[in-house]
């Protein structure tokens, strides 16, 4: 009898831990600049946005940082970038990289952001294969009774280490519009291999944006992208993804590559892309 009294006394104490208010306070912290740009071998102009750190329950946009200098160099070629609105810098219209540069990052604010008025970020731009072609895969009622269509790439991967971000377009708008919903791979599976059909994103068709219909256009960009820009990524994705509570880390910061305290990431990647028309 006396453990049956304690084994439901534990159990009445587990369940007012469980339902057991807890008041957090969170302090003000200091402001950092967040830094969020890239060069690619695109022919375009390249954007590199700045912004501040807010606090934790404040509900507004980012304040954006204006009336900074901002250069990018490879060395060779040393573009200033034009303050287009508050907070976002371009590069002339007919900028690109050229993959095996580094590619420097370098930001003068007017008024010092935790005491700091000069960041710079560099940033490797590897080459990347060609994708030999894409396809389509129709699931019906995959998960939770829905359709989902599979964009898939076939490529040839080279023998050396190698990180891969993938795009997705349909009918020249881009789905995978934020990093959330990028595909980062490295090449552990298939390094040196032909890729035969690399699931790149899966689209429900339960989302009218996702809708693929017959006769549309699907276009696939590939980048080469470095480890340390797989691993930026990666980390986003899981700071900013679902996680049970009970077994994941408490939420922190991304290391970025911004100097001085800077949060956010500077990249640099190739492209190649190739397209398909979907046929019912």
């Amino acid at each position: 009898m006396k453990r049956i009294i304690l084994y439901f006394a534990a159990i009445l104490g587990m369940a007012t831990a469980c339902t057991e208010k807890i008041d957090v306070k969170l302090d003000k912290t200091y402001t950092r600049l967040v830094v969020e740009g890239s060069i690619t071998t695109d022919t375009m102009a390249h954007t590199v946005i700045l912004t501040k750190t807010a606090d934790y329950f404040v509900n507004q946009i980012p304040p954006a940082v204006a009336g900074a200098m901002v250069t990018v160099t490879d060395g060779n070629i040393t573009d200033t970038l034009k303050e287009t609105s508050p907070g976002v810098y371009q590069t002339r219209p007919d900028y690109f990289g050229v993959a095996g540069h580094t590619y420097v990052l370098t930001i003068k604010l007017p008024e010092p952001i935790n005491g700091n008025t000069e960041y710079s970020a560099s940033s490797y731009l590897p080459p990347v294969v060609p994708l030999d072609s894409i396809g389509f895969e129709f699931h019906k009622k995959y998960f939770a009774n829905i359709d989902f269509w599979e964009v898939k790439v076939f490529a040839s991967d080279p023998p050396d280490e190698n990180y891969y971000m993938f795009k997705t377009y349909n009918n020249n708008r881009l789905l995978t519009d934020t990093i959330n919903k990028f595909t980062i791979s490295d090449d552990r599976l298939f390094n040196g291999n032909f890729v035969n059909g690399f699931g790149v994103v899966w689209l429900s068709q339960d989302r009218t944006d996702y809708q693929l219909a017959h006769g549309d256009t699907v276009k696939v960009m590939i980048a080469g992208i470095t480890k340390e820009y797989y691993h930026f990524i990666m980390d986003v994705q899981t700071e900013t993804g679902f996680q049970l509570p009970l077994f994941s880390g408490p939420p922190a910061n991304v290391k970025g590559n911004i100097n001085n305290g800077g949060i956010g990431f500077f990249a640099a990647y190739s492209t190649r892309y190739k397209s398909r028309m979907l046929r019912l």
